[in-house]
């Protein structure tokens, strides 16, 4: 039986274990809406990423990754959080944090709203409040804040790709939007 043993770096399966693996067994993601509230926690904005996918489109994005081997889901949340909005964005996540939802992305379109060609992926889904300077790293172009209305509006989710829409509507509903 072979041991995996968890790596320093950005993954713990090479690109064919991994692509391996995508075909056999679900995948674990975190999706995290980061926020800024006001001082009664009250969402006052929502951050977006602007990319380009793999396929050169340009889309809206939620900040979104897989967690590793060995990895919290804290930990997880942490490192894609600085990973896509820097290191000064100063999450504030819970001493126990808890997802909003579970979403459950399919290679097929259509057996749930959120669609991933590439995989099964399960993902846990938080809203995250956060107080830092962000300025967008790695392959996202821009972050952009919009109010909760301005996110709610049809043409900006229509920009998301894979049912990333779908989860930031779920994310405003469960904050009382």
């Amino acid at each position: 039986m072979t041991q995996i043993v968890p790596q320093s770096g950005n993954s713990w399966l090479s690109r064919e274990e991994l692509d391996s693996a995508r075909e056999r067994l679900p995948i674990l993601y975190i999706d995290a809406i980061p926020v800024r509230v006001d001082e009664m926690g009250t969402v006052t904005s929502v951050g977006l990423l602007l990319r380009v996918t793999g396929h050169g489109q340009i889309s809206r994005a939620l900040v979104s990754g897989r967690v590793l081997y060995h990895e919290r889901i804290r930990s997880a949340l942490i490192r894609h959080l600085e990973k896509d909005l820097g290191p000064l964005a100063l999450p504030r996540l819970p001493a126990n944090p808890a997802p909003f939802t579970v979403a459950e992305y399919f290679p097929t379109p259509g057996v749930t709203p959120f669609h991933d060609p590439r995989q099964h992926a399960v993902s846990l889904a938080f809203v995250v409040p956060v107080e830092g300077d962000c300025e967008p790293h790695q392959d996202a172009l821009e972050l952009t804040w919009f109010t909760p209305a301005e996110a709610l509006d049809e043409r900006l989710q229509g920009e998301m790709a894979g049912g990333q829409g779908t989860l930031l509507r779920q994310a405003l509903a469960y904050c009382g939007f």
